[in-house]
C-alpha cells in the first residue's frame, strides 16, 4: 500500500484526478486544504485573511507532516506546499510524488471564475501565477518520481497513465 501525493501549480487538477485515481486504486482521498480548513473551521482565504500566508503554510506543514505517515493513500496537496523543505522531504520519503504539469494559460483557464484562490485575487493573475511557477517549478521537479502533463488531456488519461507507472513498479 504505496502513499500517491500530486504535486503541481493551482488548476493543474490534483483534487479532480485525486478523487479519480483514490477510486481506481480503492484507496482513501485525502485533500491538505480540505483537512486544514475541516481541522480548523474556517476556510483557506479566511485563514489567509486573517494568519497571512505564513500562518497558513504553518497549519500546512504540520498537516502534511501528519498526513504522510498513513499508508495507502492519494493525497491532493496545495501548490505552494514545495515551499517548505520539511513538506518535500516528508513528501518525497513517504510515497509516490506525481508531479501534474500545467502551463499557465491552462491555469488560468481552469482557475478563471474561482474565488477560493487567496493569492489570485489581484488585479493580474497571469503575472502571479508565471511568478509562482518560476519559484514552484524547480522544487516540485526536485521531488516528483512522476511528471505527467495535463495540459489538453482529460483526468481519466491521467489517472490511466498514473495507474499503469504503479503497476510497472510492482512488478
Amino acid at each position: 500500500m504505496r502513499n500517491v501525493f500530486l504535486v503541481g501549480p493551482m488548476g493543474a487538477g490534483k483534487s479532480t484526478i485525486g478523487r479519480l485515481l483514490a477510486k481506481e486504486l480503492h484507496y482513501p482521498f485525502k485533500d491538505s486544504d480540505r483537512e486544514i480548513e475541516a481541522r480548523t473551521g474556517a476556510d483557506i482565504p479566511w485563514i489567509f485573511d486573517v494568519e497571512g500566508e505564513e500562518g497558513f503554510r504553518q497549519r500546512e506543514e504540520a498537516m502534511i507532516s501528519e498526513l504522510v505517515q498513513e499508508r495507502g493513500i492519494v493525497l491532493a496537496t496545495g501548490g505552494g506546499v514545495v515551499m517548505r523543505e520539511a513538506n518535500r522531504r516528508a513528501l518525497a520519503s513517504n510515497g509516490l510524488v506525481v508531479y501534474l504539469r500545467t502551463s499557465v494559460e491552462q491555469q488560468l483557464q481552469r482557475t478563471a471564475k474561482d474565488r477560493q484562490r487567496p493569492l489570485l485575487q489581484t488585479a493580474d493573475p497571469e503575472k502571479v501565477l508565471r511568478e509562482l511557477m518560476e519559484r514552484r517549478e524547480p522544487l516540485y521537479r526536485e521531488i516528483a518520481h512522476l511528471v505527467i502533463d495535463t495540459d489538453q488531456r482529460g483526468p481519466k488519461v491521467v489517472v490511466n497513465t498514473i495507474v499503469a507507472q504503479l503497476e510497472r513498479e510492482s512488478d
